[in-house]
């Protein structure tokens, strides 16, 4: 859309991520500049959506201790996520900013070098021996579970975490173009009793959308409890 065939190219997914950071920006400071004991009702909606990572996710999979230092990370992860996705339902923009593939990889990126500095930090000595070579297990069997734990621990969480949430979120755009095109094109293009079925495409595009509702906010929650899941097992004892 701007600066085409320069290294600066913009597409519009790259003005929807800007738009989608603008207002994620914006609701926290508007939701957090005049912070009251009784909060009104933006403040209350923002401090819930923080309650909701702090408690649901920091604490309960971490711990209040370690979820507490590894809240603001949990916290950037959801909240970015989720509003990278919502533009997908929205008219005019209808796609994510998660929709190609650059966004995914940098946020599973981001996971898995948090996973591997809470295991370093938690025991720098043994976090990878301890990984690789897990306790109780006869040392010829190291064998065969060595490369099982390397390809599953360190290759396969990122890999897993970019896919999950790009498929998803390009799924369900593709379903939305499927739905509505029909719909323009029973209505438009075929013409007759055939606009009659625009009405049935038409409500499934609807219903999609409402369902696609749930999947953007279903997919930060995941993103974000499997990294506080990840976190855990690094710091668990036996690390």
């Amino acid at each position: 859309m701007l600066f085409e065939g320069t290294w600066f190219a913009i597409t519009r997914i790259n003005l929807i991520q800007m738009l989608a950071t603008v207002v994620l920006v914006l609701v926290f400071w508007l939701g957090t500049r005049r912070m009251s004991i009784v909060p009104g009702r933006f403040q209350s909606v923002v401090e819930f959506g923080l309650d909701f990572v702090r408690v649901n996710i920091a604490h309960d999979i971490l711990g209040r201790k370690v979820g507490d230092r590894f809240l603001p990370i949990l916290t950037t992860l959801f909240f970015m996520i989720l509003f990278m996705n919502l533009p997908g339902i929205i008219p005019f923009l209808n796609i994510p900013g998660t929709a190609v593939i650059a966004v995914p990889l940098l946020l599973a990126l981001v996971s898995y070098v948090t996973f591997i500095y809470a295991g370093l930090r938690k025991s720098p000595k043994n976090f990878f021996k301890n990984s690789l070579f897990p306790a109780g297990v006869p040392w010829p069997i190291y064998i065969i579970v060595t490369p099982i734990e390397l390809i599953s621990t360190f290759i396969i969480r990122p890999v897993t975490l970019t896919l999950r949430l790009l498929m998803n979120m390009m799924v369900g755009h593709l379903l939305l173009v499927l739905f509505f095109a029909a719909t323009h094109f029973f209505l438009f293009t075929a013409g007759g009793w055939w606009s009659l079925l625009a009405a049935g495409s038409l409500a499934f595009g609807f219903v999609f959308t409402l369902f696609e509702i749930l999947v953007a906010v279903l997919q930060a929650y995941v993103f974000a409890l499997l990294t506080a899941v990840y976190i855990q097992l690094a710091v668990a004892e036996e690390h």
